[in-house]
């Protein structure tokens, strides 16, 4: 392996806990928007069905002052009924009543509607605050959880990105920027081995003098097909548990 990867290797190491845990962040500050929507949401409902039921009460209220008026006409012609002698005086103001009494009739029905209407915008209304209310209560010790995460992600983050500082003072200058260039572009580890003559990256098959180019490690290699940088990572074989099992012939039982 190229000695000036090894700084980098490392770099790339802490370069993807701080993405992991930017992703992270992500995800709960999602979390938390989505709790705050849904709060406005409601607030939005109780707000709309509040201006609803107001506009239903001033409704209500001229149905009801029209219908006053409409009784107070009609104790008025009850009373010039009463002194009129002329029987076609008399059943004209007969006609006026019937009519009075008919847009009575219609007018108390319209009031009883939108009476109706707004007990039931009422009880959704109530519904509305309980629901706020539960969302309140319930969101609560989730909130917390979250902003706990959150800061518990920032504090790890600033350690990491120390560390990472620490490391970049000492890491080859060029490849350190070719290093952040890639990282930028790909977010995805961009420092990577070749894995069976396949770059581990994009998993596209490499050719043998690339893999030979890249075994003696003299420069810098990119993978002709994604860019990341290859290395070669030497492996041991020992006798532990990782190490290759030797195949055994079965003896041919004699006959």
């Amino acid at each position: 392996m190229l000695k000036q990867l090894k700084v980098i290797l490392e770099i790339q190491e802490y370069d993807m806990k701080m993405i992991r845990l930017m992703r992270l962040k992500k995800e709960r500050m999602q979390e938390l928007d989505h709790i705050n929507a849904l709060r406005h949401e409601l607030y939005k409902q109780q707000k709309d069905k509040e201006v609803e039921i107001a506009e239903l009460s001033r409704s209500v209220a001229a149905q009801e002052m029209k219908i006053s008026e409409i009784k107070d006409k009609l104790k008025k012609l009850e009373g010039r009924q009463s002194s009129v002698k002329k029987v076609d005086e008399f059943n004209a103001v007969t006609q006026e009543m019937t009519q009075a009494e008919r847009e009575r009739v219609a007018t108390e029905a319209i009031a009883s509607d939108l009476i109706d209407k707004r007990n039931l915008e009422e009880e959704i209304l109530t519904k509305i605050k309980e629901s706020l209310q539960q969302s309140e209560e319930s969101s609560v010790a989730l909130e917390t959880e979250i902003k706990n995460s959150i800061r518990l992600i920032n504090k790890e983050g600033v350690g990491l990105q120390s560390a990472r500082e620490s490391l970049a003072k000492v890491a080859d200058p060029e490849i350190l920027r070719i290093y952040e260039r890639l990282l930028s572009n790909k977010k995805d580890r961009v420092v990577v081995p070749i894995e069976n003559r396949t770059c581990s990256g994009c998993h596209i098959a490499l050719t043998a003098q690339h893999e030979n180019i890249v075994r003696k490690g003299e420069r810098l290699i990119f993978c002709e097909h994604c860019s990341r940088i290859h290395f070669w990572q030497e492996t041991e074989v020992g006798e532990g548990p990782m190490a290759p099992t030797k195949r055994r012939r079965r003896k041919l039982a004699s006959v």
